[in-house]
C-alpha cells in the first residue's frame, strides 16, 4: 500500500513540474480506442488536473489515479 501512495505522489509531482508546459498525453478511451493530443496543464487540484487541447481549445480533467494506472501517458518537455 505504501508502494501506491509513494508513486502516487511522485506522478502528483511530476504532473507540477510539468505545469504551463506543452505535453504530449496518450489516452486509452476504452474498447482499443487510443487518443494522442498535444495540450498544457492548466490547473492542478487534489485529486484531478485539467489540460486545455492546442486543437479545439477544449479543457479536460483527468485524475492521477489514471496516469497510475496507465490510461493516460503524459510525455513532457523535461
Amino acid at each position: 500500500m505504501k508502494k501506491n501512495i509513494y508513486a502516487l505522489e511522485q506522478i502528483k509531482k511530476r504532473i507540477e513540474d510539468l505545469k504551463g508546459k506543452d505535453i504530449q498525453m496518450s489516452i486509452n478511451r476504452g474498447r482499443k480506442k487510443f487518443e494522442t493530443i498535444t495540450a498544457v496543464i492548466e490547473s492542478i487540484y487534489p485529486s484531478v488536473f485539467t489540460v486545455k487541447t492546442q486543437t479545439g481549445m477544449t479543457l479536460q480533467t483527468f485524475s492521477y489515479f489514471d496516469v497510475m494506472c496507465g490510461d493516460v501517458v503524459i510525455n513532457g518537455d523535461e
